[in-house]
């Protein structure tokens, strides 16, 4: 009995350490966004002397904030809501579907997560140059491309433990495939949708490399709008992480209130 309680103890202990280190960029990124560029200098870990938000209104009009965070907005709402729609799709009819092609393409999208996205980033931004498909609606594609095959392995996971009887009853009731899947097993995968949301979101809202071979001045989504903060011979970093700050706040807010579906869906989409 004792040796169980100081277990926990320790396991408490190590958690709480690894809550703390993982918390701690998060810490010094708020704390810096409120001082000046000679308090960051002097002292990186001291807090600040003032809480001003000179600093947030400042990065807020250099960042051209409303229209970058409009972008950002609209480039990572569209993406999402189609990788979700396709990979359900997807998901759903290769774990229905039990033939050898059907595996031979699961197992297809699985290893397609392993290619690293420098490997085919030259040609495919020559390809896409090519159909003059370099704007927001090319990125969108991308996007999609690229986030479907982890999604479809959540899908694809989440499905095997929900019962073919559901479609065998359904279909005998009148419902073709279109009404099954969306009325009857798409509202059963919410915690791997909400998952596979928030894992998109998180990508998508911060990614730079891809936006920036591929978007115009006009379409720049924050992390772009971000770069102008670090020059060739200047860096602003009270600027840069008040901007930091305000950037990420949507994508933290929405992982608090979603939190526990996510937790759900992974070990749904990962255990069974």
């Amino acid at each position: 009995m004792k040796s169980s309680k100081r277990n926990l103890h320790f396991i408490q202990i190590i958690g709480l350490a690894l809550g703390l280190l993982w918390i701690a960029p998060f810490f010094l990124m708020v704390i810096n966004a409120f001082k000046t560029k000679a308090e960051i200098f002097t002292d990186v870990i001291a807090l600040p002397e003032t809480l001003s938000l000179a600093n947030f209104v400042e990065a807020f009009i250099e960042l051209d904030f409303i229209r970058s965070f409009l972008n950002s907005l609209l480039i990572t709402v569209i993406s999402v809501g189609l990788i979700i729609v396709f990979s359900s799709m997807a998901g759903y009819a290769l774990a229905r579907n039990k033939s050898k092609l059907s595996s031979i393409l699961f197992f297809m999208f699985v290893a397609a997560m392993l290619i690293p996205f420098q490997s085919v980033m030259i040609p495919l931004v020559s390809n896409f140059g090519q159909f003059e498909m370099l704007n927001r609606v090319g990125l969108i594609f991308m996007y999609i491309g690229f986030g479907c095959s982890l999604s479809i392995f959540l899908y694809h996971g989440a499905m095997t433990g929900i019962s073919t009887s559901l479609d065998e009853a359904a279909i005998i009731d009148g419902a073709n495939r279109f009404q099954l899947f969306w009325h009857i097993i798409f509202p059963l995968l919410k915690p791997i949708s909400v998952t596979v949301g928030i894992l998109n979101v998180i990508w998508i809202w911060n990614d730079f490399l891809l936006p920036s071979l591929v978007l115009k001045s006009e379409a720049a989504t924050i992390p772009l709008q971000m770069f102008m903060f670090f020059g060739q011979y200047t860096r602003q970093w009270h600027l840069a992480l008040a901007g930091l700050t305000l950037a990420i706040l949507p994508v933290v807010i929405g992982y608090f209130f979603a939190q526990k579906q996510i937790i759900k869906g992974v070990s749904e989409g990962a255990v069974k």
